[in-house]
């Protein structure tokens, strides 16, 4: 018996006895403890596949918000070195891709490609951690989901199994909370983005809905003991100025840019909806006509030609469904910004208030 699992092929060999010499119940013995041995390979295949936290050093912290911030306002992204350790993966490095121009879009591809195999190849010789962990993208208002990010985050993720796309988010950070995700792809979406079809039957029948496509892992920045002795040192002196943006009353600006996000998508969102109603009524229409054709073969008494259907009534591609799912993660997003932004900011106002008394 050969099982070819994921991690090693598990080989039993035969008894040395003959068939009849063993008993059943050392037979079933031995297909328990194999059957055992194999959930228990499973088991860990699934376990090692799990990210529970993406620790990060806070040097990569503030190089990824350096390079977002001085590239401001084009999206940017990076690479993401580290290592994984059980359910935790590290990082502990990175650095960014070159920016893309309009007169070297047919170039970029391969000389990306060049500077990534080039600066891990400076990274080894200097014996730091080249080890691919992920990418970094910045973005604004959640406005990241769309299908390239998809695609690029699949690309990883099919080749290393632990590996994620962290998020920084500039205009949500420069009203006083640090805005870092991290996320990847579910499994469930990795099989059914394997097939590209995303009509209406694939997802109910994989139970897919906005929710299934992005899974995010919490993060925890680490830093060393001497950086952690140098911010308590600067904590009480001089050198650290205090800064009062988080007091400002002003909220204007950055929920007109929610609205404004928050409008477009819900546009997208009705013209996904129309599409598909149009691909309805077309259906629709074609399964009248076909069943008017049926009818009148069958009152002529001519059997009915299935070359002459399939060339009169050709099949119509179903629109996909992944814009619509990746658009309803947008909304829902821009809403609980909202929300939590609007919440913040009533706070501030009673506090003024209470003040002005």
């Amino acid at each position: 018996v050969a099982y070819q699992g994921p991690l090693f092929p598990l080989f039993v060999s035969p008894p040395l006895s003959s068939p009849s010499s063993s008993s059943p119940s050392s037979a079933s013995m031995a297909l328990n403890h194999l059957t055992a041995g194999l959930n228990e390979l499973i088991a860990q295949e699934a376990q090692n596949n799990t990210l529970e936290t993406i620790q990060i050093d806070g040097l990569v912290v503030l190089k990824i918000i350096k390079h977002c911030q001085d590239h401001l306002p084009d999206i940017v992204t990076g690479q993401l070195l580290g290592l994984d350790s059980a359910t935790t993966l590290e990082v502990t490095n990175s650095f960014p891709f070159p920016s893309r121009s309009t007169d070297q879009e047919d170039e970029s591809d391969d000389a990306g490609a060049e500077y990534q195999i080039e600066m891990m190849r400076c990274l080894r010789e200097v014996n730091v951690d080249n080890n691919t962990v992920g990418w970094y993208t910045s973005t604004y208002l959640s406005s990241f989901m769309s299908e390239g990010v998809i695609e690029t985050q699949y690309n990883y993720q099919a080749t290393i199994k632990k590996c994620v796309v962290i998020v920084y988010d500039p205009l949500k950070t420069a009203q006083g909370l640090l805005s870092l995700r991290a996320y990847r792809l579910t499994q469930s979406f990795m099989d059914l983005y394997k097939t590209h079809t995303f009509t209406k039957e694939s997802l109910e029948a994989a139970g897919m809905t906005y929710k299934d496509i992005f899974e995010q892992i919490p993060i925890r920045i680490h830093n060393l003991n001497l950086i952690n002795a140098l911010l308590y040192d600067l904590e009480d002196s001089d050198y650290v100025s205090a800064h009062f943006e988080r007091l400002n009353l002003s909220v204007q600006p950055y929920l007109e840019k929610n609205m404004e996000f928050l409008t477009e998508s819900l546009d997208d969102l009705a013209a996904e909806q129309n599409k598909f109603q149009y691909y309805q009524k077309v259906l629709q229409r074609q399964q009248t006509q076909l069943q008017v054709y049926q009818q009148k073969k069958r009152a002529e008494g001519v059997p009915e030609d299935e070359e002459e259907i399939a060339q009169l009534f050709k099949p119509i591609t179903q629109p996909s469904r992944l814009e619509s799912l990746l658009v309803t993660n947008q909304i829902v997003d821009y809403c609980e910004q909202i929300n939590t932004f609007a919440g913040s900011s009533f706070t501030k106002l009673f506090l003024h208030g209470g003040m002005q008394k």
